[in-house]
């Protein structure tokens, strides 16, 4: 700006997200000449001629603030997400909506511009500020020619040569009119192909053969749920998963659109992959992983990559791993519960990036083998199966209760600790189950505590919802 003959201001608020909101960067400029002019130093609502902003919920932020004006406001956004800390901590899904931040953008701004600015910079190998400065020259919001805004990254000095090709990259896309739809957040799977042995290859083959043969609104995502089952343990506890699946689609109906064999799809897969000690180990050990890590840390290959691993396990993670009659008899056993959880309940770290730490859990993740004949296997199966006859018990007296039930399964996720708190939620909203079986607003009876379970850690909503239950029954 200076560099053209104008007069400019920067100043910046500080702010911590979870604290005092968003740092801004403010500048004001005008044309050099004639009086000194005055700059304010904090933007004021409805008077601000340009808004970027880093991230969609920053969007969002400003609007609510009053930055954002139909009168006057170009508003340039990245689409991509970085989830904040309110989001993460909910137990079910509370991702705030970007279609929502979307609607009220295209009604607030004068003028719109919205790229995934973050791809384009990580594509770049650059950082998200080179991308912004690229959609704001390619808006042509200011009077400066495309070479100002590079000139200006050239004299930086620092990062040049891929500050410029993330530039270019946004540029680009605002100037040839080739901005993407609008963001959602829904993320649609990808299926890569599978390398394998040719006897388990051939194996796999007519597994996906057989998910293919079922209804067509099921076959997606039976084909993702059984790659996450072959993944977690071998093909033949595949087929166990599509025995599962068909199994409903016994009990479903064409003019349901099969929605229960298609709700039934994911939450069996996400029931018969559960997170288990050996999971845990096999995940921290493969070779993606670390490739992933050296990518994200931009490890070169001739540096060195210290990875420490940090495991807690409890007593009831080691007993799991026992054979079932020896597991059953330890778990129920207090003395020796305490027992294992004082020699085994701390924290322990584990370097990967050594031979010693990485055969370890290489070893622990190998015994996949075992995994079937383990006490935790054996509960995992009776959970299953008694959720699944719960809900298939109810089909043919309501269908929606029956497809409530199904969702339910949403509420059991994570590893030890996490796990054992969601375990006991999902096990009270069965309890609410039977409470309500036989009213006709059951279905919806359901829903209302599961979403109290997803609500709150604690369990505090859930109790209420299920006290309110006990109240008129």
């Amino acid at each position: 700006a200076r560099a053209h003959g104008y007069d400019c201001q920067a100043t910046s608020m500080a702010g911590v997200a979870q604290r005092t909101g968003s740092t801004i960067y403010y500048i004001e400029m005008a044309p050099a000449g004639g009086s000194t002019p005055v700059f304010a130093l904090a933007p004021a609502a409805g008077d601000v001629d340009i808004l970027i902003a880093a991230e969609m919920m920053e969007v969002g932020r400003a609007i609510l603030r009053g930055f954002v004006t139909p009168d006057r406001t170009t508003l340039i956004g990245s689409t991509h997400r970085a989830l904040a800390v309110s989001e993460k901590i909910v137990p079910g899904n509370g991702i705030a909506s970007t279609e929502e931040v979307y609607a009220a953008a295209e009604m607030a701004a004068a003028r719109l511009f919205f790229l995934d600015m973050e791809k384009l910079a990580r594509d770049s190998d650059s950082v998200i500020s080179a991308s912004l400065l690229g959609a704001l020259a390619g808006s042509g919001s200011l009077p400066f020619p495309k070479h100002a805004y590079s000139e200006a990254i050239t004299k930086s000095r620092r990062g040049v040569e891929n500050s410029l090709r993330a530039f270019s990259a946004a540029y680009d896309l605002l100037t040839q009119k080739k901005v993407p739809e609008a963001p959602t957040s829904e993320f649609l799977p990808t299926i890569s192909s599978v390398a394998a042995p040719a006897h388990l290859l051939a194996a796999w083959e007519g597994l996906v053969a057989r998910a293919d043969s079922f209804p067509g609104p099921v076959v997606g995502i039976a084909r993702l749920g059984l790659r996450k089952v072959v993944d977690f343990q071998n093909t033949e506890y595949g087929s166990e998963y599509l025995d599962f699946l068909e199994r409903v689609i016994n009990h479903d109906f064409p003019e349901q659109n099969w929605e229960l064999a298609k709700e039934a799809a994911k939450h069996i897969a996400n029931a018969m992959a559960y997170d288990d000690v050996i999971r845990v180990a096999d995940l921290k050990t493969r070779r993606q992983r670390f490739k992933r890590i050296r990518t994200e840390m931009k490890v070169s290959d001739n540096e060195l990559m210290h990875l420490t691993e940090f495991m807690h396990p409890r007593a009831e993670e080691i007993v799991g791993m026992f054979p079932i009659k020896l597991g059953e008899r330890i778990a129920n056993d207090p003395r020796w519960m305490t027992r294992l959880d004082r020699w085994f309940n701390r924290s322990r770290r584990l370097r990967t990036d050594t031979f010693r730490g990485f055969l370890t859990l290489y070893f622990i993740g190998g015994l996949r083998r075992w995994r079937l004949k383990t006490y935790r296997h054996a509960m995992e199966q009776e959970h299953l199966n008694a959720w699944l006859e719960k809900a298939l018990v109810q089909v043919d007296r309501s269908y929606a209760l029956s497809l409530e039930i199904i969702r339910c399964r949403r509420l059991i996720k994570g590893y030890s600790d996490t796990h054992s708190r969601s375990q006991s939620k999902f096990e009270r909203v069965m309890g609410g189950v039977d409470l309500v079986a036989g009213r006709k607003d059951a279905a919806d009876w359901v829903r209302r505590l599961r979403d109290a379970a997803l609500a709150d850690e604690t369990g505090e909503e859930l109790d209420g919802a299920i006290r309110t239950i006990r109240g008129f029954i």
